[in-house]
C-alpha cells in the first residue's frame, strides 16, 4: 500500500528569493490604436463591439513569426494603454509592421483591403508627413512571482501571470530535451487560452494493421491557486496528444477541428526560433459552403507573409492529412485526432511510471524558482463506507449478487411506496429488447416474469415484497425518427427546433396515457447522436424527454448496438440502474468515519445548470438544482426543492417539475429610494441563485446538515465561492461581507469539491514510495497540518486499467512492449475537497459554544470521500448527493416560445 502521492504542480520556491526577469513590453498606444479601431469598424460594418479589436488572429501571428515573444496581455484591444506584448528581446520593425499590416488588411473583404494595405506603407514609411510610428518597445522588470494575499489567506498571482507564466515555463521546458528508454523527445510551445502547451515535435509513429498512427507527448501548463494556500501553483499535466491521418467524415461535418502549423521564419530569428506552432481551426463554413480557416485563424495570413512557401489549403488538408503532416517542403501541419472523426490505433493515456519521468523531467527543468509541493500524506485508513464484501467466507459472486438484488428491491419499493411501475420499452432492435427483459429480473432478484394478455401483447409482470412492475415492449416506430427541423433561416434556430419538438411530442400524445395511480418511467432506443450529426438539432433525445415528461414519465435512452457491440447485457444492466436512480431508489451506504459525525444528518447538494444557446433546445438559461439526502428515512429520502411551490418533493418528482419550469422572472435591484437599479442579466442571475441559496439554508436549519457545492460549477452566479474570496467558516453573499456560516443553521457543515474540468484546475498525480515504485492508490490525503482544510480524494482504477503494468512505456515503447502505443491508460482523477465551514473552535467560540467538541475536518472530507462509493457502481466523479443533483439537470429542457420568432412560411 502507497502511503503517499505525488503531486504534478509547482510553487514559488521561498528560499529562491524575489524572482524577476527583464522583459521587453510592447503597448499599442493611443495612436496606433485609434487607427486600428477605425479600421476596424469600417471592416466591420455593423459589428457588435466596434471599439475592441479582434486581436486574437494578430496575437497568434506575432507569437509564431515574431522571435522572441513570449505572451500577449489581456484586454489590449480595448485600451492601447495596456502591455500587449511580452517579449526577451524587441521584435524588430521590419518584422513588425508587415505582421500588423497583414492583420489589419485581413480584416477586409479580399476585394476591399486598401486600407489595411496602406497601413502598413505608412508603418515602413520614414516621411514624417504620412508615417505611423510603431510604439516603442519599454523595459520592464517583471515579478513572476507576485502575489497578493486574500482576506482568508489565499495566494493570488498578479492577473498577467496567468497567461504570461505559463508561457515563461513552456519556452524554458522547450529548451530542453526530454530522454527516455534511450531516445530523445523535443517539445514546441502552443498557446491555449487557459495557459501553454507542450507538445513534442515531429511525431511519434506507431504501425498497427498497415497503416501508420501518429502521437505525441502533450504537456498542459496552467496558473491556478488552491484555497488557503500561501503560494499560487503551477500545474503541469502529461497526457497522449493523437494526429489524425484519416478523416471518416464528410466536409460538412467537420464543425471545427484544431491544427497545428509548422513553418520556418520568413525572416532571420531570435531566442525562441522554431520553438512554437501555430493553432489554428478548420472547419465547415455553412455559408460559403467548403471548408475554411475558421475562429481568427492566423494561417490564411501566411501566404500573405511568405510568398515563397507553399502552405495547406483547408480542402488539401482534409483530404491529405499525412502528407501534411510529414511536412511539404518545410512546411508541416498536422489536424489534431477527436473521436468524432473516426477511430484511432493508439490508445489515450499514460501509465503512472511515463508520467513520473516526464514530471521528474519537469521539476529538474522548473529548479530554482519553482519547486514541487511537499507530498500528500494519509489522512485516514477508512476509504470506503459499508459496502457489500466481493470476497471472504460465504461472500461468492452469487451470495453478493443476491444480497444486492435484496437491497436494490427494498429500495425500489421504498421509492415507489405501494405504487404499481409502468415501464413502456421502445425498441428498435430485438437484441436490445431481448437484453432489456432478461436484465431486469437478475437486478432486483425476481423470477421471471409473466406474460400479460395475449401472445401477441408483449407485456410482462414481476410482483414479489412490495413491488410489481409491468413492461410493455414495442416497436419505437417514427419516434425514434431524426427530428424534421425546419431549415428556413429567417425564424430563430431556437423557434425552429421548439417547433419540431412540439411535433414529437404530439406524436407520443396519441399513445396511450399514464395512469394517474402508478410510476411511469421509457426506456427509449435510439441511434447515437453520431448519427444525426449531419443535420443539426436532429437528434430526438431531448424532445422525447420533454414529451414523456409531460405525461408525467420519467425517460432512460439507450443506443442501438453496433455490429461488434458485445456489451449490450452490461448497457442493459446500466439502463435499469439508471431508471432506478431517476425513481429514487438510491441511497449512501452507511458512512464507516466515526462517532464525530452525526447521527441524523442530513446531505443537501447545489448544482447550477447552465445552458447557452449552443444547448440541448438552442435555449440559454441558469437554473439552480438542489437535493436533499436523508438516510435511513422512508420514500422521501432522496428529495428535491420545489422553487416555485418553495417545499420539498419526491426526486422523481423534481425531474418533472424541471422539465416544465418556466424562466423564473428576475427581480429589479432597487436602491434606498425604490428606483430600479439597471443590471446586467448575469448580474440579475447571479442574484437570484444567491438568494435561492440563502433561502434553502433556512429549510435545512431543522437538522445537522452538510451541504456540498461544486466550487467551480457555482462561483459564476456565486461569487463568494471563488478562491480568493474564501474564508474558514464563512460564507459570503454579494457584495456584503461574509458571515459566520453557523449564523445559517447551527449544525450547518459546508463542503466545496473541485476536480480537474477543462481549466486543469486540480493537479494530476501518482502514488510513489521512498523504492522508486509508482502506481495508483485509494484514500483521502493531506498534509501533516492538522488544520489543514483542503484535502484530495482519489479513487480506484477501473479493472481494465488496473491489468496494465504501471510501467509501460508508450511515448518510446520497448522491444518487449511494442504494442504499448496501442494501450488505453487511465489515471483516477483527483478531486480536491476543501472543508469551508465546520465547527471548528473559533466557530464554536464565536457561535456562543465554547465547551463542544469541535469538529475534524478530516473526517468531514472522508465522509465526502466515502460518498463517491456505492455498491452499484464504479466510484463517483463527486459524492453520491451532489452526483444526483447533476444529472437532475438533464430535465432543465427550456423550449422557446412560437411567438419569439415569425410564423412558418406556407410553404
Amino acid at each position: 500500500m502507497y502511503h503517499t502521492i505525488r503531486v504534478a504542480a509547482y510553487e514559488p520556491d521561498p528560499l529562491h528569493g524575489p524572482w524577476r526577469e527583464e522583459m521587453k513590453v510592447l503597448r499599442l498606444g493611443e495612436e496606433l490604436h485609434t487607427e486600428l479601431t477605425r479600421l476596424h469598424a469600417e471592416a466591420g460594418k455593423g459589428s457588435v463591439r466596434p471599439d475592441r479589436l479582434p486581436v486574437r488572429r494578430l496575437n497568434s501571428l506575432l507569437q509564431a513569426m515574431a522571435p522572441g515573444v513570449i505572451a500577449t496581455g489581456r484586454n489590449a484591444g480595448t485600451d492601447g494603454r495596456l502591455p500587449w506584448l511580452y517579449a526577451r528581446e524587441a521584435v524588430p520593425p521590419e518584422v513588425l509592421a508587415p505582421v500588423i499590416g497583414t492583420w489589419a488588411a485581413g480584416m477586409y473583404r479580399e476585394d476591399d483591403d486598401a486600407e489595411g494595405a496602406d497601413l502598413e506603407e505608412r508603418l515602413r514609411s520614414e516621411d514624417p508627413a504620412t508615417a505611423m510610428p510603431l510604439p516603442h518597445w519599454e523595459n520592464e522588470t517583471v515579478d513572476l512571482a507576485e502575489t497578493a494575499a486574500s482576506a482568508g489567506g489565499t495566494a493570488e498571482p498578479a492577473t498577467r501571470l496567468y497567461s504570461l507564466l505559463p508561457e515563461w515555463v513552456a519556452f524554458r521546458l522547450a529548451a530542453r530535451t526530454f530522454r527516455t528508454g534511450g531516445a530523445t523527445l523535443h517539445f514546441r510551445v502552443e498557446s491555449s487560452g487557459n495557459g501553454a502547451r507542450l507538445v513534442s515535435w515531429p511525431p511519434q509513429r506507431y504501425e498497427r494493421g498497415g497503416q501508420t498512427w501518429y502521437y505525441s507527448a502533450c504537456l498542459n501548463i496552467t496558473v491556478h491557486t488552491v484555497p488557503f494556500a500561501p503560494r499560487f501553483r503551477v500545474h503541469v499535466s502529461a497526457q497522449v496528444r493523437r494526429w489524425a491521418t484519416r478523416l471518416d467524415v464528410r466536409p460538412h461535418q467537420l464543425g471545427g477541428t484544431t491544427v497545428l502549423l509548422d513553418a520556418p521564419l520568413p525572416w532571420p530569428g531570435g531566442p525562441d526560433r522554431g520553438h512554437r506552432l501555430m493553432v489554428n481551426t478548420l472547419g465547415y463554413d455553412r455559408r460559403s459552403k467548403e471548408l475554411a480557416w475558421r475562429h481568427h485563424s492566423p494561417a490564411p495570413l501566411m501566404p500573405e507573409l511568405d510568398i515563397v512557401r507553399n502552405y495547406p489549403q483547408p480542402a488539401e488538408l482534409f483530404a491529405h492529412p499525412e502528407r501534411w503532416i510529414n511536412g511539404m517542403g518545410d512546411v508541416a501541419a498536422g489536424i489534431v485526432y477527436h473521436p468524432s472523426i473516426g477511430p484511432h490505433k493508439v490508445g489515450p493515456g499514460l501509465m503512472p511510471r511515463e508520467r513520473s519521468d516526464l514530471d521528474a523531467w519537469v521539476e529538474e527543468g522548473l529548479s530554482p524558482m519553482l519547486t514541487r509541493i511537499p507530498d500528500l500524506e494519509r489522512v485516514t485508513r477508512s476509504n470506503t463506507p459499508s459496502l457489500l464484501p466481493r470476497s471472504g467466507a460465504g461472500n461468492g459472486p452469487g451470495v453478493r449478487d443476491a444480497r444486492l438484488a435484496l437491497q436494490r428491491r427494498a429500495a425500489l419499493a421504498r421509492a415507489l411506496d405501494g405504487r404499481p411501475l409502468e415501464v413502456d420499452v421502445f425498441w428498435q432492435s430485438p437484441e436490445t429488447r431481448a437484453a432489456l427483459l432478461a436484465e431486469l429480473p437478475k437486478l432486483i432478484g425476481l423470477p421471471a416474469g409473466e406474460r400479460m394478455g395475449p401472445a401477441d401483447d408483449d407485456t410482462w409482470r414481476w410482483r414479489g415484497e412490495g413491488v410489481e412492475i409491468r413492461v410493455r415492449a414495442r416497436p419505437a416506430g417514427p419516434l425514434a425518427d431524426a427530428l424534421p427541423v425546419s431549415r428556413e433561416r429567417r425564424r430563430p434556430r431556437a423557434v425552429r427546433l421548439a417547433e419540431a419538438i412540439e411535433g414529437r411530442c404530439r406524436l407520443v400524445a396519441d399513445g396511450p396515457a399514464r395512469r394517474p395511480d402508478v410510476a411511469g418511467v421509457v426506456i427509449a432506443e435510439i441511434a447515437g447522436k453520431e448519427r444525426f450529426a449531419a443535420v443539426p438539432d436532429s437528434d430526438p433525445k431531448h424532445a422525447l424527454r420533454i414529451a414523456w415528461a409531460r405525461q408525467g414519465r420519467l425517460s432512460q435512452f439507450v443506443n442501438l448496438p453496433d455490429d461488434t457491440d458485445s456489451g449490450l447485457e452490461h448497457r442493459a444492466r446500466w439502463t435499469w440502474l439508471d431508471a432506478f436512480r431517476q425513481l429514487g431508489a438510491i441511497s449512501p451506504p452507511a458512512h464507516r468515519v466515526g462517532a464525530g459525525i452525526p447521527g441524523d444528518l442530513q446531505y443537501a447538494a447545489l448544482w447550477l445548470v447552465r445552458h447557452t444557446r449552443k444547448g440541448p433546445t438552442r435555449r440559454p438559461v441558469r437554473r439552480l438544482v438542489a437535493v436533499r439526502v436523508r438516510p435511513g428515512e422512508g420514500p422521501g429520502a432522496i428529495e428535491g426543492w420545489d422553487a416555485e411551490r418553495t417545499e420539498w418533493v419526491p426526486y422523481p418528482k423534481l425531474l418533472l417539475l424541471l422539465s416544465q419550469a418556466a424562466e423564473p422572472a428576475a427581480e429589479p435591484t432597487v436602491d434606498p429610494a425604490g428606483n430600479a437599479i439597471p443590471e446586467s442579466a448575469a448580474t440579475q442571475a447571479a442574484d437570484a441563485v444567491e438568494r435561492q441559496i440563502r433561502a434553502l439554508l433556512f429549510q435545512l436549519r431543522d437538522r445537522p446538515t452538510l451541504l456540498l457545492a461544486d466550487a467551480a460549477n457555482l462561483r459564476q452566479c456565486w461569487s463568494g465561492l471563488r478562491n480568493g474570496q474564501l474564508v474558514r467558516d464563512m460564507l459570503g453573499f454579494g457584495t456584503g461581507p461574509a458571515q459566520r456560516h453557523t449564523l445559517y443553521g447551527d449544525d450547518l457543515r459546508v463542503l466545496l469539491v473541485r476536480d480537474a474540468n477543462a481549466r486543469e484546475e486540480v493537479a494530476e498525480w501518482y502514488a510513489h514510495d521512498d523504492k522508486d515504485k509508482v502506481g495508483f492508490a485509494e484514500g483521502v490525503w493531506g498534509t501533516a497540518d492538522t488544520e489543514s482544510r483542503v484535502f484530495a480524494s482519489t479513487a480506484s482504477t477501473p479493472h481494465t486499467v488496473a491489468k496494465l503494468p504501471k510501467g509501460l512505456m508508450k511515448l518510446v515503447p520497448t522491444a518487449q512492449g511494442r504494442t504499448a502505443p496501442g494501450k488505453t491508460a487511465w489515471n483516477p482523477g483527483q478531486l480536491e475537497l476543501t472543508v469551508l465551514g465546520c465547527l471548528s473552535e473559533k466557530a464554536l467560540a464565536d457561535s456562543g459554544r465554547a465547551g463542544d467538541l469541535p469538529d475534524r475536518p478530516a473526517e468531514w472530507a472522508t465522509l465526502a470521500h466515502q460518498l463517491r462509493y456505492h455498491d452499484d457502481y464504479p466510484p463517483l466523479a463527486r459524492p453520491l448527493p451532489l452526483h444526483l443533483a447533476r444529472l437532475a439537470g438533464e430535465y432543465v429542457l427550456p423550449v422557446a416560445r412560437m411567438e419569439e420568432g415569425s410564423a412558418p412560411s406556407a410553404t
